[in-house]
């Protein structure tokens, strides 16, 4: 099991640590838990560590032409100082993982994979890469800090950094004397920022963090938290909306597709997936009883057939309900009613658009 740069920090404050793709990382700290971490993002300011995330250097002539030969998103959609979220799929459309691409230059980019993904993502370029294109793993060389929530401006702004990036821009920056790069990126649904310092400097770079947040009534949430804000707006987990056999066309993902490119990886099986019209899709169910959906769960419907399954479910902190995120088949529509099976007992929820609550990224 791997840690965090600042897992004694954590251990200090007596957080509940679980495995997380091969890390020990918090799940939520005692005198706040995971309701309030997560209100604290929704109402205010929270952060995370999430440094077990990979990092990867792609470099050298052709660097961009070979990573947008591969990925499915159009890296020429963006410009040098902006992120894009993508997808690696293989051949048939499975994804072997989805990441975000930094381009700080045609010939210089930056991917932060998951982190039980990363050298997965790494020996699959390797397999492919052009003579003269340097593919480093530097997992182990940066931390990843989250600034999330409505007071996450103020936050940044305390710090004497900028805090008007625009959505999916970055910039290298100075916290507290050292070097980070400031992304405005998260995976929470609000406005909010990410921060990478180098794997050394992450402790001072935290404790600044700390402190700044202090003056917003912010907390040090973890990963549960993050767990419940992302599936609240329908964010993607690899591993459950997202694997080697679920594609981006059946988890509503083809938003992150870049269908006019000449090819990328898994583009004939994806486009014929997607003409076919036959696949499942990824829905929102919100629970109308007490029921709380968990992943792997059945789903039916009124004559009792079985016509999707969970693959993310957990209790809204801000709904005050249960919610899913799960495949179902195309026939059914958001406002029709399904029933989950919870533990043997039938439980009604409804197909809701998603997000379940109003996104705050921009």
């Amino acid at each position: 099991m791997k840690n965090s740069p600042l897992a004694e920090k954590h251990l200090a404050l007596n957080a509940k640590m679980a495995d997380f793709g091969g890390w020990l990382m918090p799940i939520e700290y005692p005198t706040s838990g995971v309701i309030a971490e997560h209100t604290a993002v929704r109402e205010r300011v929270g952060i995370f560590d999430v440094s077990h995330l990979g990092k990867v250097s792609v470099i050298g002539d052709g660097a961009l032409e070979f990573l947008n030969s591969v990925f499915t998103n159009d890296l020429n959609r963006i410009t040098d100082g902006q992120a894009q979220y993508t997808l690696h799929c293989n051949s048939a459309g499975g994804v072997i993982d989805d990441l975000i691409v930094y381009r700080n230059s045609p010939t210089d980019l930056f991917l932060i994979p998951n982190a039980s993904n990363t050298s997965d993502v790494v020996a699959a370029l390797m397999a492919v890469v052009p003579t003269g294109i340097t593919i480093t793993n530097l997992h182990e060389k940066f931390a990843v800090i989250a600034v999330q929530g409505p007071k996450s401006k103020s936050v940044i702004e305390s710090l004497g950094l900028n805090p008007s990036l625009d959505y999916m821009a970055f910039e290298h920056v100075q916290i507290s004397g050292r070097p980070a790069i400031l992304c405005r990126t998260g995976y929470t649904g609000e406005h909010g920022y990410e921060i990478l310092p180098s794997w050394s400097d992450a402790g001072a770079v935290w404790e600044s963090l700390v402190e700044a947040i202090k003056p917003y009534d912010g907390l040090i949430c973890g990963l549960g938290a993050r767990d419940t804000l992302r599936t609240e707006m329908g964010y993607p987990l690899h591993g459950h909306e997202l694997t080697l056999q679920i594609t981006p066309v059946q988890a509503s993902a083809t938003w992150a597709i870049g269908w006019d490119k000449p090819t990328f990886s898994g583009a004939k099986a994806l486009t014929e997936q997607r003409e076919a019209k036959a696949h499942t899709k990824l829905r929102a169910l919100v629970s109308q009883d007490r029921g709380i959906p968990r992943a792997g769960m059945a789903i039916k419907n009124s004559s009792g057939e079985v016509v999707g399954e969970i693959t993310s479910g957990t209790f809204s902190p801000t709904l005050k309900k249960g919610i899913a995120l799960a495949l179902i088949n195309p026939e059914y529509k958001v406002g029709d009613e399904l029933i989950v099976d919870v533990r043997g007992r039938d439980s009604v929820s409804v197909i809701t658009k998603l997000p379940l609550v109003t996104s705050n990224v921009r």
